[in-house]
Order: C-alpha cells, then sequence, then structure tokens
C-alpha cells in the first residue's frame, strides 16, 4: 500500500531562450526531499508543466527522478492524457524505466461516459504498473463519483487515488467503500490532509510538500503516531503557506517559491506566466515566515 507525503515535483528548466530541462536541478531537489524525509516523489504531474513536455522530456524526467531515488522511496510517475493510446504510451514507458506506480489524471476536454472511464483505467492498468487514478474536476471539467472509483479499486492493478475535487463527503464514501481493498486515497488538496487522514486516508500528494517537505512530513507523522493535537497545530502552521501557493494557478505559485528558496526551477513555460509583482511579494512574506 502506498502511503505518506509524496511531493508532485516542479519540473526544473535552464534559465535560457529554450528553457531546457535542468536535470542536475531536478537531482538536487530530489535529494534535498528525500533528506527531510518524504515517503516518495511524483515527477510529470501538472506541477511538473507535464502538458508542455514533449514525450522525450517526459520519459527523460522519469528515468531520471529513477534513477536518483535509487530505490529509496517509490516514484509514482504521472502518466495521464485525454487520448488513451498516448497515456499508454507514457505508462508502458514509465514501466519499462522502473516506475513503482503511475499517476493517471481522469481524460480532460473529451468528458467520456461511465463505460470510457473505466475502459480508460483498466486499459491502462493491464500494462502491468500499479495505477493511481487522479481525480481533479478543476482541471480535467468532469468528477469521478465515488461509485466509479470503487468500481475501479477492484482492478489489482488500480491501487489507489489522488482526490482532488475538494469535497469531503465524497471523499469519505471513496474510503468507506474501498476500506476492504488494499486502496491508498491520497488528498490532492494540501489544505484537505489532516482531514482526509482523519477519515482514514493514506496520505496526500503534496504541492507543498516541495518547499516544506520536513514540515509537511511532520503532519503527517504526527497524526500517524496518534498524536492528534500535534498534526492540527502543523496543520494551522503551514496553512497560510499552502494558501499562498495557490493565488495563482499552481505550479506558478510553487515554482517561484521554490526560486525563492534558492531550489532548482527556473522559468515557466508558456502558456503559464510569472506571478503579478503584489502576488510575489505576498508570496515572498509569507515563505519568509517558515524560514
Amino acid at each position: 500500500m502506498f502511503e505518506g507525503v509524496y511531493p508532485a515535483l516542479i519540473t526544473p528548466f535552464e534559465d535560457t531562450a529554450d528553457a531546457g530541462l535542468n536535470l542536475s536541478g531536478l537531482r538536487e531537489n530530489i535529494e534535498y526531499l528525500i533528506e527531510n524525509g518524504v515517503h516518495g516523489v511524483v515527477p510529470c504531474g501538472s506541477t511538473g508543466e507535464s502538458a508542455t513536455l514533449t514525450f522525450e522530456e517526459h520519459e527523460i524526467v522519469i528515468g531520471e527522478t529513477i534513477d536518483a531515488v535509487n530505490g529509496r522511496v517509490p516514484v509514482v510517475a504521472g502518466t495521464g492524457s485525454n487520448n488513451t493510446a498516448e497515456a499508454l504510451r507514457f505508462t508502458k514507458s514509465a514501466y519499462d524505466q522502473g516506475a513503482d506506480a503511475v499517476l493517471v489524471l481522469s481524460p480532460y476536454y473529451n468528458k467520456p461516459n461511465r463505460s470510457g472511464l473505466l475502459k480508460h483505467y483498466s486499459k491502462l492498468a493491464d500494462v502491468g504498473v500499479p495505477v493511481i487514478v487522479y481525480n481533479v474536476p478543476s482541471r480535467t471539467g468532469q468528477n469521478l463519483p465515488a461509485d466509479i472509483v470503487s468500481e475501479l479499486a477492484a482492478h489489482p492493478n488500480i491501487v489507489g487515488v489522488k482526490e482532488a475535487s475538494g469535497n469531503i463527503t465524497q471523499v469519505s464514501e471513496i474510503i468507506e467503500r474501498t476500506r476492504d481493498e488494499d486502496f491508498s486515497v491520497f488528498s490532492g488538496d494540501d489544505a484537505m490532509t489532516l482531514p482526509v487522514l482523519a477519515l482514514g486516508g493514506a496520505g496526500v500528494i503534496t504541492v507543498t510538500g516541495n518547499v516544506e517537505p520536513a514540515r509537511m512530513v511532520a503532519l503527517y507523522e504526527r497524526f500517524r503516531a496518534g498524536d492528534y493535537a500535534g498534526a492540527q497545530e502543523m496543520h494551522y502552521e503551514l496553512s497560510p503557506l499552502m494558501r499562498a501557493l495557490f493565488i495563482d494557478t499552481n505550479p506558478i505559485p510553487v515554482k517561484q517559491a521554490a526560486g525563492m528558496r534558492g531550489m532548482a526551477a527556473g522559468p515557466l513555460r508558456l502558456p503559464l506566466d510569472c506571478l503579478t509583482n503584489v502576488a510575489e511579494a505576498h508570496l515572498r512574506e509569507v515563505l519568509s515566515r517558515y524560514d
């Protein structure tokens, strides 16, 4: 079972005209996260600007991540697409490179019907690599309700869900329906990490964990140790930063925050662009509270 704090990695780019991959910076960031106790990492998610990576870049980032991690924590590679054939290509590549699991978002734009969703995920799960379903209606335009998630959980290779619907009732129902399965329910919203853990969730696939990994890990580990007041304390300590990291479209704020911290980040790729001066000043002020 997958569990714990899994940062959704930013993808560092070179500060050059073509904004190529900064692979040494990616490795440095991964080392920092592992040194601070994260339980796994997720390359090529939406936080990693996967939508702007070429297939070759996608494959390189996943391969470099697996190599840098060197088996110390699980690598859950983002391999989703609105095109089943493309998602299959990404998934097979991640599997061949040795990813421990893949994270697959619900197909965006197409808005497939129920049978299409079930066939899409089942086809990817048949590759043989464990699949974590990613429900993020704000990006895909379509929610994956609890009955579909619980049906998918019956597939032996569909092992979890990243739940970013923002609907705590839905999260509760998913956990209720899958409690007898070896199935991990991750919070996909940093601010809902503690409530999801309280319901029986497995952890969080996190944005905030890129810049405050130790504190995110402390929140999780205090909860697991039964120190609920301590976990609540960490939740409220981190809440201002969690809000600040979503003052604009993810990963704009977290990538700029990483740069402020001296981590490898580099520019954003269009169509994403930098924060306004006011928003950047606010982010810098909030981030300074955690120095």
